[in-house]
């Protein structure tokens, strides 16, 4: 017996029911067991690299290993180069402060030699100056005696006998001739050349000066607070003058010192010192005359 025909169509259309079912059921399983095969395929790809760096055969490893060593040398290159610049640089200020260091010790070295020449050439002039001085206004460079305690006479001892060998000096020179011979020493030590004519006995300069030859005029001078006032003018040390005497001479000096009775001035072209008293100044031997510093 031939079954119905819509019975035919139900069974068909359970038949493709169930096909569709079973088709949708493989897919899922194929979608799932793709992506369980992506996910072993991008572990073990991983693993691969893992043990590609640790192997240190990596590409990119390798790459970036190359970048990061090029860094490394020329950062290097760079500081070699920072090195030798700076290790020249103080090579050259090395050299360049020895050489100025030598150069300013030689420098004083010759500097205090210089000085010190100097100063015992100028104290050796003053000594001879002071000696010329004092032979010839008689001042004595004898040692005082030292002052003993006199003991009380006692009645049995003999009267002491005074001692005879120290004489007295008896100087028979007039202040008028002292003076002369002053102006003569003065004149020497202005004027070398001179000296053997001043020096003669017979030179008119070391006869005694008559009341007629002595300077009418007087010039009032003196010295207060370490000052010498002369012909209503100040004079201080350091100053520059001119010194003019009885021969029309005009010395360039300047005042080196001021003292009680005197000054010491030093002439401008040799640097040699001479003294000036009051008395000279006073009666026309010497006069003086400002100039200017420059």
């Amino acid at each position: 017996i031939t079954a119905p025909w819509w019975q035919f169509i139900e069974e068909q259309g359970n038949t493709e029911d169930a096909s569709e079912t079973d088709l949708a059921k493989h897919e899922e399983e194929d979608f799932v067991e793709m992506k369980e095969q992506m996910y072993q395929d991008k572990l073990a790809s991983l693993k691969r690299q893992l043990q590609q760096l640790q192997e240190g055969t990596l590409q990119e490893y390798q790459k970036r290993m190359k970048k990061l060593d090029q860094q490394y040398k020329e950062r290097i290159r760079n500081a070699e180069l920072f090195l030798q610049l700076e290790t020249d640089q103080v090579e050259k200020n090395y050299v360049k402060e020895k050489k100025a260091a030598a150069k300013e010790f030689e420098d004083k070295k010759i500097e205090l030699k210089e000085n010190l020449i100097a100063e015992l050439e100028e104290k050796k002039k003053m000594i001879e100056n002071e000696k010329l001085t004092m032979e010839l206004t008689g001042d004595s460079m004898e040692v005082k005696p030292i002052m003993t305690r006199k003991l009380r006479r006692r009645p049995n001892d003999p009267v002491p006998i005074p001692d005879k060998r120290r004489k007295p000096l008896n100087y028979l020179l007039t202040d008028e001739q002292i003076m002369e011979d002053l102006r003569t020493l003065n004149k020497v030590m202005l004027f070398p050349e001179e000296a053997r004519a001043l020096s003669s006995p017979s030179s008119p300069e070391h006869l005694p000066a008559t009341p007629a030859e002595s300077p009418a005029q007087r010039f009032e001078a003196r010295i207060e607070d370490g000052k010498l006032y002369y012909d209503k003018r100040w004079y201080h040390k350091s100053q520059a003058i001119y010194l003019e005497s009885k021969e029309n001479t005009k010395i360039s000096c300047v005042i080196s010192s001021v003292g009680a009775n005197e000054i010491w001035v030093r002439k401008t072209s040799d640097s040699t010192k001479m003294r000036i008293y009051l008395g000279q100044l006073q009666r026309g031997v010497f006069v003086i005359r400002r100039r200017s510093a420059a």
